[in-house]
């Protein structure tokens, strides 16, 4: 064991391995844990995961190690330990495939709830601004941006609405796909430290899609940047007719997410260029209701599958609107299920995998470098069809502290790209050319986001630094996740679309109506900042987040704080020797006893005193007293 000892340490420098090295509680031991339980025991003053004061490093205070110290650490083990890692793998690939079950069927589920909904304002000619809101509000009730683009290409061909509106739609719809990564993010509430590294991790994609947004949205209105830039590359371009290209992760998840919930996207393109409305596709009728299938249906929201001419479970024939909905309801809450109980499967096990590896052996082996990872976030996204799945994926590993948020933002952006490289493998299949401009001005505006955003240091921290304050206010009160994504992908598409379409009625009332309301937000807008900055407004907004975090904290801790002190009420009882109180009356009768066991008598009238009774009187005096 002793040459055994001197040969690892000569690898493992901060790690001392010896007869007491202590087995992990997967079963295996692969880290080579040493005993300590903090970077402030260990002599090297290395972090190891598992550590107690594990998120307390700093990412500039872990030091760099060499490739040979990760290749050693992740590879020489045991055959026992490599059983174990085995089937850590196995029931990590279990919980990852339920986990992305979880994101289609919430996808599908939010497709049939927000369908018509979404069908109806995305057929709206409208403002850029307003454009931009449908965008996101479309993307958050159908959860995909590849829904949304899909359903402004058929737009675009039927002509309903123009290219340049399309583009401003693209525009939203990459800022409403970022809100699923965001609520996965929430699934580690239960942990603090967690909890603000996967929503800084989560946020930092919003960040970026708002801040381009900022930059970009009045250089094309002013210039039409995006529309000159793609006329220019479909130029002379032929594309044919044919069959649109999926992912192997789709193939794999599809089949079994198919057999629960289909969403009819027929319904949704129909609504959005036809001017068709939900009403007009219900009730469904079915030729045979006890056997329903697709050749014999007349399906709603809810639809069938047209490979295996069956229906999923929650068909039901001569369903009304309300029926299908309350059917995605469900199945909505199903899907959050799943991805909770995933979520926790997958921290869970990649805790007991990584647990004991130093911070510093882990980062270089994630450490790559930032164009590289932007192109193997372009590359998971192709694979799995979607960037909110690779972004969701990466989110929790941004929470247990695996990837630091410098390498989440690169992988965000090549997601980012990815989910435009699918989207133009449809439109290179399609016969319109302007499916095709779409496509590519989703492409370019990424792109120039990534130049704007990414290069330069400087600007590299200002969408990361953003996510971390969204992380840290977290920390402070956790409903604000829930209030950030009511505000910024609800409530401000809401009150902004709204306003925009005052000026679209060609009505002089409405008009002046919207100049008054627009100068009222701006200066709302104004008055916040200022207070926010000068009058002490941001110190109020913490102490009230913070005091709402505190009694959160104090209802949940209620019971085992009454518990805690009935014990020590009761250990206080057993060393002073007093009575146990029964009950309540009791406890009320009780000093009314202790009074008439004193028999203190009764004070007379001052008229009858005497000097004698004086003296008796002070005497019970001070004896009550006593």
């Amino acid at each position: 064991m002793s040459t055994n000892k001197e040969k690892l340490e000569d690898t493992f420098e901060d790690v001392e391995v010896g007869e007491d090295k202590k087995k992990l509680s997967f079963g295996y031991d692969a880290g080579y844990v040493d005993g300590f339980q903090s970077r402030k025991e260990r002599p090297t003053g290395s972090t190891h995961i598992g550590d107690v004061d594990f998120y307390e490093e700093d990412a500039e205070d872990i030091a760099d190690a060499t490739w040979n110290e990760v290749f050693r650490t992740c590879c020489c083990h045991t055959p026992i330990e490599w059983a174990w890692i085995f089937l850590g793998i196995c029931i990590l690939c279990f919980f990852l495939y339920f986990f992305l079950l979880g994101l289609e069927l919430l996808g599908t589920a939010a497709k049939v709830i927000g369908g018509c909904t979404a069908g109806s304002i995305l057929g709206e000619a409208v403002n850029p601004v307003a454009a931009l809101m449908i965008g996101i509000l479309a993307t958050v009730l159908l959860q995909s941006s590849s829904t949304t683009t899909s359903i402004m290409v058929s737009l675009v061909g039927a002509g309903s609405i123009g290219v340049n509106q399309a583009i401003y739609m693209v525009m939203g719809a990459n800022i409403g796909t970022s809100v699923t990564n965001t609520i996965v993010a929430m699934g580690q509430m239960g942990n603090g430290d967690q909890l603000e590294r996967a929503f800084a991790g989560a946020t930092v994609h919003d960040m970026f899609n708002f801040m381009t947004v900022a930059v970009l949205l009045p250089v094309e209105a002013a210039t039409g940047y995006l529309a000159a830039l793609t006329a220019a590359m479909v130029r002379n371009v032929n594309v044919s007719d044919g069959e649109s290209w999926e992912g192997p992760i789709k193939v794999m998840v599809e089949p079994l997410g198919s057999k629960i919930i289909i969403a009819n996207k027929n319904v949704i393109e129909d609504i959005a260029t036809e001017g068709k409305t939900c009403a007009d596709f219900y009730p469904t009728v079915c030729e045979d209701p006890s056997n329903p299938t697709k050749s014999t249906c007349e399906v709603g929201l809810i639809g069938c599958d047209k490979s295996t001419n069956q229906c999923p479970a929650f068909f039901q024939p001569g369903a009304s609107q309300q029926d299908d909905q309350v059917s995605g309801g469900v199945c909505f809450f199903i899907a959050l299920v799943i991805l909770v109980a995933c979520l926790i499967g997958l921290v869970t096990i990649l805790q007991k995998l990584l647990l004991g590896m130093s911070t510093r052996i882990l980062y270089k082996a994630t450490n790559i470098n930032g164009y590289l990872a932007i192109l193997i976030g372009a590359g998971l996204t192709v694979l799995v069809q979607s960037s909110s799945i690779t972004t969701s994926t990466l989110t929790p590993l941004v929470g247990m502290g695996v990837l630091q948020l410098e390498q989440m933002f690169p992988l965000t952006l090549g997601a980012n790209i990815g989910t435009t490289v699918t989207a133009l493998m449809a439109s290179l299949v399609s016969d319109n050319v302007d499916s095709l401009q779409v496509a590519l001005a989703h492409l370019m505006f990424n792109v120039t986001g990534i130049l704007i955003w990414y290069p330069i240091p400087f600007m590299r921290r200002v969408p990361l630094n953003a996510a971390r304050r969204l992380g840290k206010a977290t920390r402070i009160w956790r409903g604000f996740t829930v209030v950030y994504i009511l505000v910024m992908f609800i409530l401000m598409p809401v009150v902004l679309w709204g306003l925009s379409t005052l000026f679209e009625q060609k009505s002089k009332g409405l008009t002046v109506l919207g100049i008054v309301l627009v100068l009222m937000v701006v200066g709302a807008v104004l008055w916040f900042v200022y207070w926010w900055r000068w009058k002490g407004g941001q110190k109020t907004c913490l102490d009230c987040m913070g005091n709402r975090q505190a009694r959160s904290s104090a209802v949940r801790s209620l019971p085992k704080d009454m518990e805690y002190l009935k014990k020590k009420v009761s250990a206080l009882i057993d060393h002073t020797g007093l009575p146990e109180e029964e009950n309540e009356e009791g406890a009320e009768e009780a000093p009314l006893v202790a009074a008439e066991e004193k028999k203190v008598p009764e004070v007379a009238p001052a008229s009858e005193y005497t000097s004698e009774d004086e003296e008796e009187v002070e005497g019970s005096e001070v004896e009550v007293a006593t």
